[in-house]
């Protein structure tokens, strides 16, 4: 047996210790730390350079000058994971979990540096098993989160597993009448078509599909690997032997040979798996959901060549007239307990006893996460499982319908999340946001308003999208039309916040191009335009049929408050006939607005910041001096209520407390009660609000002191309504404006009102009388 020379001399050592009578020490050798740099880099650096799967790593942080960690002295963790087709995989901890083993250790003698190690190998760290370890995605973050860095990544060599190697492309003509997404063919087959030529025309370098049908399997054969038509753009494969009862989870896996493959979910499919939020969402909302299948990354998309049939109760829905349309916008998230369809379902009587006759849901196509307004939306022919199923989503609809009450559909087409199909398949990882040959974004939005990705929507591409979506949801849910977010953004023209509403003949356009395709599935469908434009923009639109939103909020909050500056209410009506009377869809509050009743209590005038009464007093006169008014009228829900929960409670966004406690609180019990006689009045006597009735009405600041007035008549005045509105915290004495008999319209019984000449009528503090020519 040959001994090293280094066993020789501590043999000898020991020998030399016996013989001294002294016990032997042998002090172990430390285990060997890998070398930082000479210099710890400014940045992200690492040891050893050339990163291995199987071998140890240790990374160092230092922030650069300016950058948020820079001289951050707290606790830093490393949010990371394996980069594995475009999907961080092997996360140990969520966002906002600050684990110990996350947990980067300050560098002494450094002002602000910190390190990590992956050990004992970068793969038994992370627990990857056998998924090749390519490129790692990092974070560095303060414990909190508030500080951050932009994501950085380190490549790695997998020299143990490989990652699947794409054969040649195979070309193929598509076969005729198919259209981008999942074509079924008949109850067994199906053709999945995806689009894929960018801006310039070029195309990836391979496309295969996996799911279910192929055991989730990357192979090159025909179960698999997808044909090229060029002259269509696009990548197609035919999947025979289905089951019609079955649902089928599926990815697209794209790329180019010089960069990483990204596995995508169908724009089109008609529902998603969320490996990430699927599992918060409660069975009794949706029940038997598919479980996300093993062997997928990230979201998949599902189909069934049979889908599940629906037998409307109500298929031919009248729609209300646009003279007399009052909507109740609603988030099902914080309408009920449950923030579901079922709780929503349960409420549909109250509704319909409070009296209006539409209900506008905030945007229900699939976003991400299931705690949203909704404005955050990443396929858009899938509706959120958040909510309920494709069924439970129909049945609301045909109960609403079998009640009078219309259903809107908010969309959102201004912009999507990164987890967009199209934003996936152009993305530009390094900045975090769509490449500039993305054929469906913008880089950057052209305006001020857009979060997420903007859509280019003078893209032809982009148009086919939306209007095959617009008439899709018109034809599968029987929906009565759309409120459009953010149509001011529906432009390639570069604007700021000074001239974003200048009118812009484009963007007229593509509007009326989006109402046209509405038309063309339902004539009468409703389209509501958030727009906020130019008035010859609106005018002109209005004058295509299509209306727009009017946010009198400010008005309504400062006369809720007692507060003459900033009160008129002339904005609510339009008085010009240059637009039709019923295009404008006025409101006092809406979702994106604070609540006039949390105003009251904050900033109220006199007993206005602490007299319930009073406060609920003043929103009444407030509706009294909203719903006689012609023209589309929206509520917020719970507005009816008095709802004094500010918006930016929990975060503008963030879940805001259900409050139908407030049914057994008698003066918000009489606020509501003054919205449904407010409301009946208008489906009662329709003629006093159509085209022909008469406006007359003071309702601007200087009559704030004297009392504030309306007077509408119907078409030759057969019919009249007067209202008198005291705002002030003290009794006034105002001046009727018209003489005949006159019946309290808000307390019936009482003896009539004759008047022959001038008569005055007491109006008591933070009050209004209504009178009408008619008894009811």
């Amino acid at each position: 047996m040959q001994i090293s020379s280094k066993a020789f001399y501590l043999l000898l050592l020991l020998l030399f210790a016996f013989a001294c009578g002294e016990d032997p020490v042998v002090t172990p050798e430390p285990e060997p730390e890998p070398e930082p740099p000479v210099v710890i880099k400014a940045g992200l650096s690492w040891s050893p350079e050339e990163a291995d799967a199987e071998k140890e790593l240790t990374i160092w942080f230092k922030p650069r000058s300016g950058t948020p960690l820079y001289n951050y002295q707290g606790d830093v963790y490393i949010h990371t994971g394996v980069i594995s087709e475009g999907v961080w995989r092997f996360v140990p901890a969520g966002w906002n979990e600050n684990l110990p083993k996350c947990k980067m250790t300050k560098v002494e003698g450094e002002l602000s540096t910190w390190t990590i190690k992956f050990s004992p190998s970068i793969r038994q760290w992370f627990g990857s098993g056998e998924t090749p370890v390519n490129k790692l995605g990092i974070v560095v973050r303060s414990a909190d989160g508030s500080k951050q860095t932009e994501d950085l990544f380190i490549p790695v060599t997998d020299t143990q597993f490989k990652a699947f190697e794409p054969a040649a492309v195979k070309t193929g003509n598509m076969p005729a009448g198919l259209k981008h997404g999942i074509n079924i063919v008949n109850n067994s087959t199906v053709t999945l078509v995806l689009y894929d030529k960018d801006k310039s025309g070029n195309r990836k370098d391979f496309a295969h599909v996996v799911g279910d049908f192929n055991g989730w399997t990357l192979s090159n054969d025909e179960k698999s690997q997808m044909f090229r038509d060029d002259a269509e753009g696009c990548w197609w494969i035919t999947i025979n032997g289905l089951d019609p009862a079955k649902e089928y989870a599926f990815q697209y896996y794209v790329g180019k040979t010089d960069g990483d493959p990204i596995r995508v979910a169908d724009p089109y499919a008609r529902k998603i798996l969320d490996p990430w939020n699927d599992q918060y969402i409660s069975p009794t909302t949706y029940p038997d959901n598919k479980t996300y299948p093993e062997g997928a990354i990230g979201i998949v998309s599902v189909f069934r060549t049979q889908p599940e049939s629906y037998n409307w109760q109500v298929p031919d829905f009248e729609i209300p007239s646009l003279d007399n349309l009052v909507i109740y916008e609603m988030l099902f998230r914080d309408f009920t307990e449950s923030g579901d369809i079922n709780g929503a379902m349960e409420k549909l009587n109250y509704l319909q006893s409070l009296g209006v006759n539409a209900i506008e849901l905030m945007p229900v196509q699939e976003f991400d996460g299931n705690d949203s307004w909704g404005y955050n939306p990443a396929f858009f022919f899938a509706l959120d499982k958040a909510y309920g199923t494709d069924r439970m989503y129909k049945q609301f609809i045909d109960e609403c319908h079998k009640r009078g009450i219309a259903v809107i559909f908010d969309v959102v087409y201004n912009h999507a999340t990164g987890e967009n199909p199209f934003a996936k398949m152009w993305w530009d990882s390094a900045n975090s946001r769509t490449a500039a040959n993305n054929p469906y974004f913008n880089v950057t939005a052209p305006h001020p308003y857009s979060v997420f990705h903007d859509f280019n929507h003078e893209s032809d591409l982009v148009r086919e999208f939306v209007k095959r979506n617009l008439q899709f949801l018109l034809e599968e849910y029987n929906i009565d039309g759309f409120r459009f977010d953010l149509t001011k953004g529906f432009t390639q023209k570069q604007s700021t916040e000074s001239n974003a509403h200048v009118y812009d003949a484009s963007r007229i356009a593509i509007l009326k191009d989006y109402n046209n395709a509405v038309k063309a599935v339902k004539p009468d469908a409703y389209v509501i335009l958030e727009h906020f434009a130019d008035d010859r923009e609106e005018t002109e639109l209005s004058g295509e049929g299509m209306m727009v939103w009017r946010n009198m909020n400010h008005a309504y909050c400062q006369a809720a408050m007692g507060y003459k500056e900033d009160s008129g209410f002339s904005g609510t009506y339009y008085t010009s006939s240059s637009r039709p009377i019923n295009s404008l869809v006025s409101y006092m509050e809406s979702h994106d607005e604070e609540r006039a009743a949390y105003k009251q209590a904050q900033w109220g005038n006199g007993i206005l910041k602490t007299n319930f009464n009073a406060q609920m007093s003043q929103l009444a006169t407030n509706a009294a001096f909203f719903f006689t008014v012609p023209g589309p009228k929206m509520i917020w829900q719970f507005g009816e209520l008095g709802y004094d929960v500010s918006i930016d409670y929990n975060g503008r966004t963030g879940k805001k407390p259900v409050k139908w406690e407030y049914m057994d609180v008698p003066q918000r019990k009489e606020l509501h009660d003054t919205y449904t006689k407010l409301i009946s009045l208008r489906f009662d006597h329709p003629e006093l609000f159509n085209a022909t009735a008469e406006l007359d009405w003071k309702v601007t600041p200087s009559f704030w002191e004297d009392g504030r007035f309306i007077t509408l008549s119907s078409f030759g005045e057969a019919k009249q309504v007067v209202v008198i509105g005291n705002f002030t915290n003290d009794p006034i004495s105002a001046t009727f404006p018209e003489t005949g008999t006159w019946y309290n319209y808000m307390t019936s019984g009482e003896p009539p009102l004759n008047v022959t000449s001038t008569t005055n009528i007491t109006v008591p503090a933070n009050s209004f009388k209504m009178y009408t020519s008619f008894t009811e």
